[in-house]
């Protein structure tokens, strides 16, 4: 295949994926009170061989095509498409950017004044859905293929609880400020214990590709790595981004030479933690949470957010979405995993957090809303199954029972929110987020 027909049919997928996005994201805002990025995550399976696919096979595949057949020594093998590899590259430089602005709009100050609640709901959002989670492992693991067979019983497990532990963090994070309660009691509750229960959940899978790849020197090389990396960016890396900041009120504005130097700092950092083996979201979220507040903060998302958000995010969400076939779930035995599934995830998560807030001290429609928001998985969930299918840890099947759980865990959480507000604080949110904030702030 040429470069020429690279490109064209990479613009095609802009077209598609872009467009797709939009008109499914505006029918969830208007009709079912979702957020764009809740949505996207949707329109992903909808593009993939579930709808898509269906309707359009031929269609489907031409525009998405998953492999390609070279003549290699006289033989046909089947090889990655290579377009594919443009679509996953536009996916993970989209995934870093959205992470680093989601880094850049946390406040590491706000939640040490909510450190107890936090670490309570943290806590019960970490230990309930492990549990729940690792039972799971426990009795699928044989007889339902959803593991490959190298993976064991403790493995598997493992896996389980690390996968139904994990918080939508990023899609948390957008709900809180979508919703206008960013710098609130509650939001800031919210967002410390989902990054203190992401933390724990990466820490997991550490240990699970460790076991797969036949080596404990991986694990520790990756999470004390990871340490070390936060450690040096927020010790020492905070004082040169403190020196840009600097730069730039003395220039009145983001100059492109202190935006680039920002982008090589962000790229260094998203290779460093994937290359130690925690993946680049994270680095890119370390650097974005050690940049400074304020103004020069405010200048950068203002660069960057309409591209990440508008074009790039939304082809990680339908390359996922590729890989999700919902055929795959072809028996009533696999209909009763996927609703065990989420039952497990719902309860796990939603109500473990929610009574974990409420013995922290919170009222109880303040609990059952954090609840709400900590159930959600959305981006990380597809992030963590993505490697987990990527390292031969799961299969298509558990992959697609994964994603359902992620989808309607997450589609969850805005609605419901909604409604407890309305029902318990007269909290009206088609209010402008300034006014929803002021509301919210009246009522915690």
């Amino acid at each position: 295949m040429s470069e020429v027909d690279l490109m064209l049919r990479f613009f095609v997928q802009l077209i598609v994926v872009l467009g797709a996005c939009k008109i499914i994201g505006w029918l969830g805002q208007r009709y079912l009170g979702q957020t764009q990025v809740v949505m996207e995550m949707l329109t992903g399976v909808v593009l993939g061989p579930s709808l898509f696919g269906l309707l359009a096979p031929k269609a489907q595949a031409w525009l998405f095509p998953l492999q390609a057949t070279y003549v290699v020594n006289g033989h046909e093998q089947q090889f990655r498409h290579p377009s594919m590899f443009i679509l996953y590259a536009a996916s993970q430089l989209g995934l870093v950017l959205y992470m680093f602005l989601i880094g850049l709009e946390f406040d590491p100050k706000l939640i040490q004044s909510r450190a107890k609640g936090a670490l309570a709901v943290s806590v019960a959002g970490i230990a309930g859905p492990f549990l729940l989670g690792a039972i799971l492992g426990f009795f699928t693991r044989d007889g339902f293929g959803l593991f490959t067979p190298q993976i064991n019983m403790p493995t598997a497990c493992l896996y389980m609880g690390a996968a139904l532990c994990v918080t939508a963090f990023p899609m948390l994070a957008r709900i809180i400020y979508e919703k206008g309660i960013s710098g609130t009691s509650l939001g800031t509750l919210a967002l410390g214990a989902g990054a203190a229960g992401d933390v724990f959940a990466w820490g997991l899978l550490a240990v699970v590709l460790a076991v797969v790849k036949g080596t404990w020197s991986y694990a520790t090389y990756a999470i004390g790595g990871g340490c070390l990396f936060g450690f040096m960016v927020l010790k020492f890396g905070s004082k040169l981004f403190q020196f840009l900041e600097t730069q730039f009120q003395k220039e009145g504005h983001l100059s492109q030479a202190v935006f680039v130097t920002v982008m090589l700092f962000l790229f260094a950092g998203a290779f460093v933690t994937d290359a130690i083996g925690i993946y680049a979201v994270f680095g890119a979220f370390v650097i974005g949470a050690s940049m400074p507040k304020g103004k020069f903060g405010i200048a950068i998302r203002e660069k960057l957010e309409s591209v990440t958000v508008g074009v790039l995010l939304p082809f990680f969400f339908v390359y996922s979405g590729l890989s999700t076939s919902l055929g795959l779930i072809d028996s009533a035995a696999m209909v009763i995993v996927t609703i065990l599934v989420v039952v497990a995830a719902v309860a796990g998560k939603g109500i473990a957090c929610a009574l974990a807030a409420r013995a922290a001290g919170e009222t109880w429609s303040e609990s059952m809303a954090i609840g709400t928001l900590m159930n959600a998985r959305g981006l990380m969930e597809l992030i963590i199954i993505n490697i987990g299918l990527q390292q031969h840890v799961i299969t298509p099947r558990l992959y697609t029972i994964m994603v359902v759980m992620a989808i309607v865990t997450t589609l969850m959480a805005s609605p419901i929110f909604q409604w407890i507000y309305r029902k318990h604080l007269g909290y009206l949110t088609h209010d402008p987020p300034e006014m929803a904030a002021e509301h919210m702030l009246d009522a915690v």
